[in-house]
């Protein structure tokens, strides 16, 4: 075992603090990772606060994590000493389910091994994050990074960019589709960026005006206020997807009723209550309520190369991990364009 530094959470109510983290040696095929930089996700501040139930304390969070490979075990064959590697959601999975051998492992039948606050595959060793120095991982679950990019910028793609380019890709948005992106935050200004650079009509349905100048420098071609009654009025039956990607208490019967005849509502943002949903609603228009959870290991790889090739990345403001807690606040009120990202040269 190795002892590192990280930040850990030691119960709901306490804030992240320093905390001594003991890895694994790398074994046959493990890669250790130097990490560089970790995104804030707002999955990070429900599990840290024990929000969504069953944190198991203490709690390391972070899974948008990019580094520098330092090891590699002796049938490593993807990886060397020195690459730009990242680290996702998730860092294991059965490997022999149907959906595993299909490669979504993120939907592995036998539950797979997130990269914090789970159990790898053993089903009792528990998983720490990326608000650490190091981190060792399967070199199946490490992808590679191209050197193209702003390595802080990539970070976030790990989650937020794969959360939303997975159901863009899967419901096949293409030129010519009309798509409303819900809430412009980590999640949503990734879908704004995606969603444009693959030829759709994008516009983002916000509560204010605040955000109409990002929405508009992101790629948005429209921006629409929801809290006017008059404007939903206008927008009913006008979209052929909805991207909904708020992680607050809201009402999907709102923005039901903006799609189209067969449209698609994807939710990929994770409120903290249940939805009660109008079954007319979808029974009126045969329309689509849906869910999309990150990609696999597979297509997670394919939306890096598409990002890289395409130069996206996310829009982020740097802090040094002491920042965290109030970060954490921060992203709560909506206060940050449009992504945390640590740097984790600050742990020390």
């Amino acid at each position: 075992m190795k002892a590192i530094k990280s930040y850990a959470a030691q119960s709901a109510d306490k804030p992240l603090a320093p905390y001594q983290l003991d890895r694994r040696e790398p074994l046959a095929d493990d890669v250790e990772i130097k990490i560089l930089y970790c995104g804030v996700c707002h999955s990070d501040i429900h599990t840290a606060r024990n929000e969504w139930g069953g944190t198991m304390y203490p709690i390391v969070p972070g899974h948008e994590i990019v580094g520098t490979v330092t090891r590699v075990g002796e049938k490593v064959t993807r990886f060397q000493v020195g690459d730009t590697v990242g680290v996702g959601c998730f860092v294991d999975s059965c490997g022999h389910c149907y959906n595993c051998k299909d490669d979504q492992e993120q939907y592995c039948e036998n539950g797979h091994s997130q990269t914090y606050n789970s159990l790898l595959q053993d089903k009792k060793t528990i998983t720490y994050g990326g608000y650490s120095s190091h981190i060792v991982v399967t070199e199946k679950f490490v992808l590679s990074i191209s050197d193209k990019l702003p390595l802080e910028k990539v970070a976030p793609l790990l989650c937020a960019g794969i959360t939303t380019y997975s159901p863009l890709k899967y419901w096949n948005v293409k030129a010519g589709d009309k798509l409303a992106v819900v809430g412009l935050g980590g999640l949503g200004h990734m879908a704004v960026k995606l969603a444009s650079s693959m030829g759709a009509e994008v516009t983002v349905l916000s509560r204010s005006h605040s955000k109409q100048k990002d929405a508009t420098s992101l790629g948005a071609h429209h921006f629409e206020i929801t809290t006017d009654k008059d404007t939903m009025h206008k927008l009913a039956n006008n979209f052929d997807f909805i991207i909904d990607t708020v992680s607050a208490k809201h009402d999907y019967n709102d923005y039901l009723p903006l799609l189209r005849t067969n449209g698609v509502m994807i939710v990929v943002g994770v409120p903290p209550e249940p939805s009660t949903v109008q079954a007319f609603h979808l029974i009126g228009g045969r329309r689509s309520l849906v869910g999309s959870l990150v990609g696999g290991i597979k297509e997670t790889q394919e939306m890096l190369d598409y990002c890289a090739e395409h130069g996206i990345t996310s829009d982020v403001e740097m802090i040094s991990i002491d920042q965290v807690n109030e970060a954490y606040e921060r992203t709560l009120a909506g206060d940050v364009h449009y992504r945390f990202v640590i740097d984790m040269a600050t742990l020390t």
